[in-house]
């Protein structure tokens, strides 16, 4: 490999994989910057200064932090793609939380917080549950992961003034006061999605939950597609993993072969009821958690199939408060 200048050290240079375009870097790390790490360790370009000082990442050492060697080579490239994909978020020393099948949660949207309940994960509101309330259950041992709606507004949200009259579409059947979302303007709900995400990082959220992302599927008011719904969850996930964030996919069954193996874990509703939990499998069979809820089945119509499958599965009430019957 051709080297332009020898590596300084400065508050500029950290390994942290950003190294495309080359000269002049765009502060993402994507599948461009591995290509072009790979382009350097083969020799194919020449390395300047800089470009070595983001580059050389390999190997991680403690915590999936880079552990710089002075060279750059293929091992480099392949580290630079891991995060990329959203494998490790080497940048922060993160690594993102990916929950095994069994892994056992609760899920309270409404009503102050019952932290006392047992639980290896606890999914609760981004906006309304307190920066404290997160910090408890992280002393307690407990993942804590954010919910949002990223399909569709919400007009008591805090942010709801950011969203333009363009995008917001017919009203949900079950829910009137809120309204699905263009997901093909990424233009006008990616700074708003994006804010979100930062909003859970900053709270101190392990990952998030966005819901009502199936909206193709539904009366939306736009002419979605499976391809727009496809590819605004992949840009969901991805943009979670960018921010060392874990990601389940919500529900959206039928799309599950083309995007389980962009998220971390699914979060289902009522799949025993309408008897199309087999769509699920491919996250266990992945080693992914699938969570889930039942709001009118009983415990013993559909807690011996679910543990049978190793899903995590349990009663709520639609409320979503802290009373539950965990079927493990």
């Amino acid at each position: 490999m051709a080297y332009a200048g020898e590596c300084k050290n400065g508050p500029e240079c950290i390994p942290d994989g950003d190294v495309a375009p080359q000269g002049s870097r765009d502060g993402q790390v994507n599948i461009g910057d591995a290509v072009l790490a790979l382009r350097f360790a083969l020799g194919l370009e020449i390395v300047t200064e800089e470009d070595r000082c983001h580059a050389d990442v390999a190997p991680l050492g403690k915590n999936q932090q880079p552990n710089p060697d002075g060279q750059i080579i293929i091992g480099d490239a392949l580290v630079i793609l891991r995060k990329a994909l959203g494998l490790i978020d080497f940048g922060s020393g993160k690594e993102i939380w990916k929950p095994a099948p069994g892994t056992t949660w609760q899920w309270q949207l409404t009503g102050e917080i019952d932290t006392s309940v047992e639980a290896e994960m606890f999914d609760v509101d981004l906006f309304g549950t307190p920066v404290e309330v997160i910090q408890e259950l992280h002393r307690r041992g407990r993942k804590v992961i954010c919910y949002f709606s990223a399909g569709t507004y919400e007009p008591w949200r805090p942010d709801a003034s950011k969203f333009s009259e363009e995008v917001l579409g017919k009203p949900l059947k079950d829910w009137p006061d809120e309204r699905w979302l263009d997901i093909r303007r990424l233009d006008l709900l990616g700074p708003i999605m994006k804010a979100r995400l930062d909003l859970a990082v900053e709270k101190g959220c392990d990952g998030v939950e966005p819901d009502n992302v199936d909206a193709y599927q539904n009366d939306s008011g736009f002419p979605l597609t499976y391809e727009d719904q496809l590819l605004y969850n992949r840009w969901l996930a991805e943009e979670a993993h960018r921010r060392g964030l874990s990601v389940g996919l919500k529900n959206d069954l039928d799309q599950i072969p083309d995007l389980e193996s962009y998220f971390d874990w699914a979060l289902n509703e009522e799949c025993f009821s309408y008897n199309e939990c087999e769509k699920l499998l491919p996250f266990v069979n992945n080693g992914k958690a699938v969570f889930g809820v039942e709001y009118e089945l009983d415990p013993a119509d559909f807690c011996a199939r679910a543990n049978q499958v190793g899903f995590s599965f349990m009663k709520k009430r639609l409320d979503l408060d802290a009373w539950r019957l965990p079927c493990w």
